[in-house]
């Protein structure tokens, strides 16, 4: 029996449009803006990173606000560039244990950018209050965030000692 050409043309070409709008869909959810919930992210993630920039003009700042609580203090990592903004961590320590990890600076030159940090910078701290070192595992997808964050928490040990 023979097949019909215009059969296995409109067969082919719903076949084709049916495979792109599968793909189209399951790239949706990674840009950035496609749905409400990827403004909330990029918006807290502009939070951190703001008062990085403040803090980073007044490293000297730091201390009369941990000098108030006995046996805490705060040290400030150095800022490390990464392909995406720079990163620098600020660590709080209280009888020689960090308690606190957070990004003083942080990529946030894009809405992608603010969006990742969002999700790896939380992670990354509480990774390093419970290592207690800047051995941490780095975040999937937040790779050059991770190994600058890494860095600068390194560097705020090495100060703090």
């Amino acid at each position: 029996m023979k097949t019909h050409p215009i059969r296995r043309i409109l067969l082919t070409s719903a076949a084709t449009v049916s495979g792109v709008v599968l793909l189209l869909a399951l790239k949706a959810p990674g840009l950035p803006g496609s749905s409400a919930e990827a403004g909330a992210p990029a918006a807290q993630a502009s939070a951190p990173a703001q008062p990085g920039n403040a803090g980073g003009q007044g490293a000297g700042q730091a201390p009369p606000s941990s000098g108030g609580e006995s046996g805490a203090r705060t040290v400030t990592g150095k800022a490390v560039r990464t392909d995406y903004g720079p990163v620098q961590v600020r660590i709080t320590l209280s009888g020689g244990r960090i308690t606190a990890a957070t990004a003083a600076q942080a990529p946030s030159s894009s809405p992608k950018s603010k969006q990742i940090t969002a999700k790896a910078v939380p992670r990354l701290g509480e990774e390093a209050v419970a290592a207690q070192s800047a051995e941490i595992d780095a975040v999937s997808g937040a790779t050059y965030t991770s190994q600058g964050y890494q860095e600068s928490l390194q560097s705020a040990l090495d100060e703090a000692r």
